[in-house]
């Protein structure tokens, strides 16, 4: 019997502290400023031997946090990418691809008021708005080399860990690491093309800012 009653009260107060958490909960919709760095390759078959760059990566980003621990979260943003070949005695080549890019994120945190650490999951779509080329290379016949992109609209999936610094009268300051998966390819990939793959693959690193949110019902 004594068991019973612990039961009840367990669950009366798993139930209360719920309701409490509930009712305290407010819907915010956030505004923000993305900047940082990415760390662009592409996904080569066959493969291309590429060497590290670093390039910009920022734009704009709106918030909407409907239940408790769970919001979405879409973003403009402006992406350079690209690859690098170096060869110490014949020359380099860097291709220069800048997007335009459209993440719809699924945004899932835990923490208190102030301090947040979130995961964001979700897919991407960009389309190419500018390519070149910087080639030292001397009468090369590489296929990337002498041959433009093929698909300017590309997608992938999104995946990214932060942390957030919250402030009621200042605002957000977030922390975040992302990797984003290309899954279309950049040259096309039909059996007589050259490349059976070319994906874009990036690792990416900034800093956001979010103005204080509004709040509704």
């Amino acid at each position: 019997m004594n068991t019973f009653f612990k039961s009840i009260l367990i669950a009366t107060v798993v139930f209360f502290n719920t309701n409490t958490i509930y009712s305290q909960f407010q819907k915010e919709i956030s505004v923000g400023i993305i900047q940082g760095t990415v760390y662009p390759t592409v996904n080569f078959d066959p493969i291309v031997t590429q060497e590290p760059i670093l390039r910009y990566h920022g734009g704009l980003a709106i918030r909407y946090i409907a239940e408790p621990n769970v919001g979405i979260q879409a973003e403009l943003t402006y992406s350079q990418r690209g690859w690098n070949e170096q060869s110490s005695s014949t020359g380099s080549f860097l291709k220069e691809v800048d997007y335009i890019e459209l993440p719809l994120l699924t945004h899932i945190y835990v923490g208190k008021k102030s301090f947040r650490f979130f995961m964001q999951l979700g897919p991407k779509i960009r389309y190419a708005i500018q390519e070149k080329d910087k080639n030292t290379y001397l009468n090369s016949s590489s296929y990337q080399h002498i041959n433009p992109i093929d698909n300017y609209f590309d997608y992938s999936l999104l995946g990214g860990l932060g942390i957030e610094i919250r402030t009621h009268k200042l605002g957000f300051v977030q922390i975040e690491t992302r990797y984003d998966f290309g899954i279309g390819d950049m040259y096309s990939n039909r059996k007589s093309d050259y490349f059976a793959r070319s994906s874009n693959q990036a690792i990416l690193a900034s800093i956001n800012y979010f103005f204080p949110s509004f709040y509704v019902k």
